[in-house]
């Protein structure tokens, strides 16, 4: 095969092709739903409301999370809207709704 009798197709960047594999495939809301755990809420919250969390997991767009500190948990309860308009910034897509905490 020469150059003359090959076949052009349009160049796509691997990061949108990956993405598409992701979304067709089913993996994309997991995926976001990692980060948004392991990724975004410690840089959001901070180090120290990040330490006191002890149990985080999302479930039908609602992120819940058990804190260990009283003090600590009122604080992110009255910014919880705020909180998730953050989070979903972070990742880049609309993960959650809203935010449950114990």
């Amino acid at each position: 095969m020469n150059w003359k009798t090959m076949k052009y197709v349009k160049v796509r960047p691997i990061s949108d092709l990956l993405n598409e594999f992701l979304r067709t495939e089913g993996f994309e809301t997991p995926l976001l739903e990692h980060r948004l755990i392991h990724q975004a809420w410690p840089e959001v919250v901070g180090e120290y409301a990040a330490s006191c969390t002890e149990e985080i997991k999302i479930y039908n767009q609602t992120l819940y999370v058990r804190i260990s500190s009283p003090a600590v948990r009122q604080e992110l309860h009255m910014q919880r809207t705020d909180l998730a308009r953050r989070l979903n910034a972070f990742v880049g897509a609309f993960v959650i709704a809203n935010i449950h905490l114990s």
